[in-house]
């Protein structure tokens, strides 16, 4: 009898294991550093939600008993935080920081704009006009082509020309694009239009989050984007567009683009 009361126990005390593993609360923290404690960079690897710090170094992120939470900044030492039981229980976290190196020289920080017309405008607080979709009026539904991929498109489109008596299609316009190279370019340069639109959304999404607090000027801002798209990860991560794990992507390079700074200063 008794053992069968020590098993109903044991199974009674996995259960509620099971069902506080499963439940997710608002974790509360705040970050004790010697300096700066505000946009501080706070992500929970685990259920991929991120937040940064307010000007007293207070967060608050979504968490689960066993998630990683990673606390992160170019000033100081990263850490990583498992939430454990007494964690999740008192719904708070408190963190201690190091420091790791000095911060980025001057800043200018507002509404970026990249370059890329479309981008910009969605970026903006403008409305834009009625168009055919708003008053029902069918119309093409696609992404619109750039005017380099439209190049290409002709490039490697034309009508087949049927050679009698074989009845064979030929389509000569194409045939003669890619013998004098010239699909071989299109191609290309629609890749780097493709890499440059990305790295501009990559710029327009992240820049607040990545610089609120730090004083760097805008072409130093400028060659970090420039300095991340250099890496052969970074056409991955834009055809797998995923802010979560951009946003992990851009804080690592962020780090040694630091670094790299700091050599040249020295």
């Amino acid at each position: 009898m008794k053992s069968i009361k020590h098993i109903i126990y044991v199974i009674i005390g996995v259960c509620c294991c099971f069902i506080s593993n499963a439940q997710t609360i608002d974790l509360k923290g705040k970050v004790f550093a010697s300096s700066d404690i505000e946009s501080i960079h706070v992500l929970n690897v685990t259920a991929h939600e991120f937040t940064i710090t307010n000007g007293k170094g207070e967060f608050e992120i979504l968490a689960s008993v066993n998630d990683t939470i990673l606390i992160s900044s170019v000033q100081y030492i990263p850490r990583k935080i498992v939430v454990t039981q007494a964690v999740f229980k008192a719904k708070l976290m408190h963190v201690n920081l190091i420091d790791r190196v000095n911060e980025l020289d001057e800043v200018v920080v507002g509404k970026v704009l990249t370059g890329n017309l479309l981008s910009d405008i969605e970026n903006s607080e403008a409305k834009r006009d009625i168009n055919f979709y708003d008053v029902g009026i069918p119309g093409y539904t696609g992404v619109p082509k750039t005017q380099k991929e439209r190049r290409l498109y002709e490039a490697d489109a034309g009508k087949s020309i049927v050679i009698a008596p074989l009845y064979v299609g030929i389509n000569l316009h194409k045939i003669l694009n890619k013998i004098s190279g010239r699909t071989k370019k299109l191609k290309h340069a629609v890749k780097l239009e493709a890499q440059v639109n990305c790295m501009n959304k990559m710029k327009s999404e992240f820049s607040n989050l990545l610089f609120a607090n730090d004083e760097i000027q805008e072409h130093l801002i400028n060659d970090f984007f420039y300095y991340i798209a250099e890496d052969p990860k970074f056409t991955q991560y834009c055809e797998n567009y995923n802010s979560f794990e951009i946003y992990e992507f851009l804080l690592q390079k962020l780090y040694l683009y630091s670094d790299e700074k700091d050599q040249e200063k020295d």
